[in-house]
């Protein structure tokens, strides 16, 4: 059976680093050319697609833009990803629940 919402976050890459998978390495492009295209530094791109950096709004649109994949979709795995981590540690987060008056 196939897993899904966050259990499927823990089995999966860094959302980021889809990008080389997705939409670079399909159509063969260097990191250098791809990040022309999209208007964003060499390094900028090489830290998202080695999953280094998370994918911004900017960034999910730029994504769109040149290859066509939803910008809505870039950021979903992306929160989902990042809610997954921070749900490994919030009992990290010292917070106390509210009890409701009956």
């Amino acid at each position: 059976m196939p897993r899904k919402g966050r259990e499927a976050a823990a089995a999966t890459p860094v959302p980021a680093a889809r990008v080389g998978p997705y939409a670079i390495d399909p159509l063969e492009l260097s990191i250098t050319r791809a990040a022309e295209a999209l208007g964003v530094s060499r390094k900028t791109l090489s830290e998202i697609v080695n999953g280094r950096a998370a994918i911004s709004p900017e960034m999910a649109v730029r994504l769109e833009l040149a290859f066509g994949k939803r910008a809505e979709s870039w950021l979903a795995h992306q929160a989902e990803y990042d809610l997954w981590q921070i749900e490994q540690r919030k009992e990290q987060l010292h917070v106390h629940a509210f009890k409701r008056a009956a």
